[in-house]
């Protein structure tokens, strides 16, 4: 090993240190929560990620208050642009579709600002007791799948 010792003192350090390997993005969609009253606010959103580096697409739908941005992004970065570049308070996409949450309409879950077929994300809620209510029990499980028809063990007095 004496040799290999000699050469690797005689080469710079960049041709045998390690080099630091690049994760690559994944593709990403954001949505973003943000209030536009005008056709001026809405240009200003749009300005604010148009520049961004691995956008591939932006989406704005002012009757929701909802910007899209799909590409190679972080999240956190096109949020902190947003608010950074247009001094509005924006916030990620609280609504899921009520089809996707077990219970849509338990209280706090539904909300009345969300747009029509949305819910607020159950995720995102901080109290346990409302996240407790949302998911449904196995009992509830059972009894559902009992009168299913998909169910061939199932009852039939339907």
């Amino acid at each position: 090993m004496g040799v290999l010792d000699d050469i690797l003192k005689h080469c710079p350090p960049s041709y045998y240190g390690r080099k630091k390997l690049k994760r690559n993005k994944q593709l990403q969609t954001v949505e973003i929560r943000i209030k536009m009253d005008c056709h001026g606010c809405e240009r200003k959103v749009r300005k604010s990620v148009e520049g961004m580096k691995g956008v591939s697409r932006i989406e704005v739908d002012p009757k929701q208050h909802k910007l899209t941005v799909i590409g190679y992004v972080d999240p956190k970065k096109v949020l902190m642009r947003v608010r950074h570049k247009t001094g509005k308070n924006a916030e990620m996409w609280p609504y899921v579709p009520y089809d996707v949450v077990d219970h849509p309409y338990v209280q706090g879950v539904y909300d009345r600002k969300a747009p029509p077929g949305y819910v607020r994300n159950v995720e995102l809620v901080p109290d346990p007791q409302i996240t407790r209510l949302a998911r449904a029990s196995s009992t509830e499980v059972k009894y559902i799948t009992a009168f299913s028809d998909d169910n061939p063990t199932g009852c039939s007095v339907m």
